[in-house]
Order: C-alpha cells, then sequence, then structure tokens
C-alpha cells in the first residue's frame, strides 16, 4: 500500500507541475492577447481557443487531485455522526462510487475523441479530439486515487482518514 501512495503521490507532484506551467502559459496567452487587441490593434484570435483548452488542462486533472487530497466538495456532517464503524463504510461507499464515476468518464471520453478525432479545430489546427483528451485523464486520475481511497478506508482501522488541506482544516 506505501509503494502504491508513493506512486500516486509522484503522479500527482507531476499534475500539479504541469497545472502550473500551464497556468503561467495561459497567463503568457491572455497577456499577448491584451497586448494585441489595444497596443497593436490587431487581436490573436487563436488565444481564446487555447485558452479554453488549456484551461480543461489544468482544472480536470487538478480536480482528480483534489479527489486524492479530499479537498473537493463534500459533506462530512452525517458521516461524522454515524459511529465508526458506519463511517468507514460510507466512505468505503462514497469512495466507489467515485471510482466508477472516474472510469465511466475515462471510457465514455474516448468515445468522443474517437468521434471528433478527424475533425479540427479551426484557428489552432489541431485535432478536436484534444478537447476530451483532458476528460480521459481526469477520469483515469480519478479512478487510481478513488481505489487508493478505497483500500485507505478499509484498511484504516480508526475510521475514513482525511488527508492534503482537508486534513490541515482539522487539525
Amino acid at each position: 500500500m506505501a509503494m502504491f501512495s508513493r506512486v500516486l503521490d509522484a503522479f500527482c507532484h507531476v499534475v500539479v507541475v504541469v497545472a502550473g506551467c500551464a497556468l503561467v502559459g495561459l497567463v503568457v496567452m491572455m497577456g499577448w492577447m491584451v497586448f494585441g487587441r489595444y497596443v497593436l490593434n490587431d487581436t490573436p484570435t487563436w488565444i481564446e481557443r487555447a485558452a479554453t483548452l488549456s484551461i480543461l488542462c489544468i482544472a480536470l486533472p487538478v480536480a482528480a487531485v483534489g479527489v486524492r487530497e479530499r479537498f473537493h466538495l463534500s459533506v462530512l456532517g452525517f458521516r461524522e455522526a454515524l459511529p465508526m464503524q458506519a463511517q468507514r463504510w460510507i466512505a468505503v461507499g462514497c469512495d466507489t462510487t467515485v471510482g466508477v464515476f472516474g472510469f465511466a468518464m475515462m471510457i465514455y471520453s474516448q468515445e468522443l475523441v474517437e468521434m471528433v478525432w478527424n475533425f479540427k479545430i479551426p484557428l489552432l489546427g489541431i485535432s478536436q479530439g484534444w478537447t476530451y483528451v483532458p476528460l480521459q485523464v481526469c477520469g483515469g486520475l480519478v479512478t487510481l486515487f478513488a481505489i487508493e481511497q478505497v483500500l485507505r478506508d478499509i484498511l484504516n482501522k480508526d475510521g475514513p482518514e482525511q488527508r492534503g488541506i482537508a486534513a490541515a482544516f482539522l487539525e
């Protein structure tokens, strides 16, 4: 279990670093768009579409990291009021549901990619399928992270574990 968690720690780190670099790129693109619009009086039209694609590449994988770090939206009041054993099984059920959702997102977004792969994004000249690849990545990561959470929920005798930012708020 510890080795699996270390590998997923590395995945999380890579996702956050890539998202950070993409965010810097997004800021540069937006700066170029504003410069082009107001200084050059010639708006670079490709930037809006590239920015949209960048936002997808940033938000979706980082949302998957949120599943692992448990800083996604969750309402714990009901679960926390229950006995520890019930808390564990509710956490297992919730994490399993999230994992199934992530797996479905990965599989069905593959169909979207295949359906539009031959079409080009007009201003960028790349395949329209790249719009849906971040969904596949997010779905795959959510599935992996949910598997880890389910294993932690089952193996941890003290009840559901809080990780990352959520744990910092509870301390």
